[in-house]
């Protein structure tokens, strides 16, 4: 691993623990004695989602974050909950083991992760995933909560 401040070649694992981004090591330079942190993540195999319409679509982490980042967009919550809570999504799908998971199946998932979260940014995704046609949509998905 070369270091980000020297570009030297040898570095010394200080710590390793495990996270929601992968395997986390904290190293130190063998030549400045600078240090930095690096993650390892496994290549994993990708799942295809099937959609609404039974059209396939290769997962895409990217297109999860956009959705997900849209629905808190000017909201209270600091991003680091949310990109913990896209990972725990993220494993959660991959755990299923599956190759294929209907859009249904995520898009609920998702759902219960953002209520827990901020209950402004949930009817904001809800109203775009369930299609929310008139304000009794709203009233309805607000009453439940």
């Amino acid at each position: 691993m070369d270091c980000l401040y020297c570009s030297n070649e040898s570095s010394k694992v200080t710590d390793k623990r495990k996270s929601p981004e992968g395997v986390r090591r904290r190293r130190e330079c063998l030549k400045c004695g600078k240090r930095f942190t690096t993650y390892e993540k496994s290549s994993q195999n990708n799942f295809y989602i099937i959609k609404k319409d039974k059209s396939r679509e290769k997962f895409n982490r990217e297109k999860l974050e956009k959705g997900i980042f849209k629905a808190f967009e000017k909201r209270p919550v600091p991003k680091e909950k949310i990109d913990k809570m896209i990972n725990i999504i993220e494993e959660q799908l991959r755990r299923k083991g599956k190759k294929e998971i209907a859009s249904s199946t995520i898009g609920e998932i998702i759902m219960k992760k953002i209520k827990k979260l901020d209950h402004i940014a949930y009817i904001r995704f809800a109203s775009v995933y369930r299609d929310f046609q008139d304000i009794k949509d709203f009233k309805k998905e607000i009453k439940e909560l």
